[in-house]
């Protein structure tokens, strides 16, 4: 019983880190997206892909060495992840393009409300993909400098 409530506690302060790199990650982006949306000529797209992208290095390189203390070949889940956002980007860039600039055209804040929602749909699934497929059975094993014998 112990030993559920110690993988629980794990795996809660695990989501909880990783929460808290997002949210950097996201002021990254979210900083990102507002400057590049001050040229006149920039769409919602255009806004949003650099931004995107800067956050998934920044988010990817703290998360696998603070969450998931992992010693996962880099380029490897690198590529996983890599694949998850060949799915995610096209559909998040394409759908919320449609939402901010078609279906919610001329709502104030519309371009506000759909990239928040897109932000909340990628931190979760990219906590679950990363957690489960990049990471699994890789975490919480990383040598720190100090504990490797060979330095």
């Amino acid at each position: 019983m112990k030993t559920n409530t110690a993988k629980l506690t794990r795996e809660l302060w695990r989501f909880v880190k990783f929460g808290l790199f997002s949210v950097s990650a996201g002021l990254i982006e979210t900083g990102l997206f507002y400057i590049l949306g001050l040229i006149p000529s920039f769409g919602y797209w255009l806004c949003y892909l650099p931004a995107l992208i800067a956050s998934v290095v920044w988010n990817f390189t703290l998360n696998r060495r603070f969450t998931f203390k992992s010693d996962a070949d880099i380029p490897a889940a690198m590529l996983k992840t890599f694949a998850y956002y060949v799915v995610f980007t096209p559909l998040s860039t394409i759908l919320g393009n449609w939402l901010a600039e078609v279906r919610f055209a001329g709502i104030p804040a519309a371009d506000d409300i759909v990239y928040f929602s897109t932000l909340a749909v990628n931190f979760v699934t990219e906590f679950l993909y990363q957690r489960f497929y990049v990471f699994r059975g890789k975490t919480d094993n990383r040598v720190k400098p100090s504990d490797d014998p060979g330095k």
